[in-house]
């Protein structure tokens, strides 16, 4: 309960608009400790709820173009992760979570070389295939920040913008995945109780990681974060090969 108490506060923490590196490292850590698919289950309960709050906070401030061009591939990400979710086992989850994370801090450390690159416009066909990516590993494993910044993250957002368009984004993303969970039996009994607990932490962080986002610049906070997740996704990485 400890771990998945500090998981769902670093979820919370992002949803609130801390990042997306808090809730990926939420996500690694309890899929060290269950099965990534259980943790998927028990905290899908948990992000519509930090969703709806993250909503209510940011409202209004989102940019609605992108989500019009890449929610579509977002729920073809979905299917096929729907689709394929039997097919693929739980050390193949661990190795894509692993590598998604080791990925997303790799990138972080090259983006500090050189100058900072200007605004990129948008492009249909990079939003469609990044938003499908994210909803596949968003499916999977809760993972779909990682694509979903990749596409973002260039286009040179105001901070309260990009913070509101990501949270409306997987609220509609989180939404849509409650009716495959439900039919592949994500919900049982035990693992919707381990959700009850934990929403009410999951509320305060979101609350919190909102008024971070508002007062302060986390200059600090980043680096240490990309720091851990690198080194949690090497073992996840290496737990997912063992099965190999």
């Amino acid at each position: 309960m400890v771990v998945a108490t500090l998981a769902v506060t670093l979820v919370g923490l992002a949803k609130g608009g801390l990042g997306g590196a808090t809730a990926l490292f939420g996500m690694v850590i309890l899929s060290t400790v269950l099965s990534p698919v259980q943790a998927a289950g028990i905290l899908l309960p948990i992000l519509v709820i930090m969703d709806l709050v993250g909503v209510v906070i940011w409202r209004g401030q989102w940019d609605l173009g992108i989500l019009k061009i890449m929610l579509p591939g977002a729920l073809i990400g979905i299917g096929i992760g729907w689709l394929t979710a039997a097919m693929v086992s739980d050390d193949a989850i661990r190795l894509i979570v692993g590598s998604i994370a080791l990925l997303f801090a790799l990138r972080w450390a090259w983006s500090l070389r050189g100058p900072k690159a200007a605004p990129r416009p948008h492009h249909a066909g990079r939003a469609t295939f990044w938003g499908a990516v994210s909803g596949y590993t968003s499916f999977v494993a809760h993972a779909g920040g990682p694509p979903y910044q990749i596409y973002t993250l260039p286009l040179g957002m105001k901070p309260t913008t990009y913070t509101a368009t990501s949270v409306l984004f997987f609220t509609i993303v989180n939404a849509v995945k409650l009716g495959p969970y439900f039919f592949l039996g994500q919900f049982a009994t035990e693992n919707l109780l381990t959700s009850a607990v934990l929403i009410p932490i999951a509320v305060l962080a979101v609350m919190l990681g909102a008024a971070v986002v508002k007062r302060l610049k986390p200059a600090v906070f980043y680096p240490v974060m990309y720091v851990f997740i690198f080194f949690v996704s090497l073992k996840l990485i290496w737990d997912g090969l063992g099965a190999f």
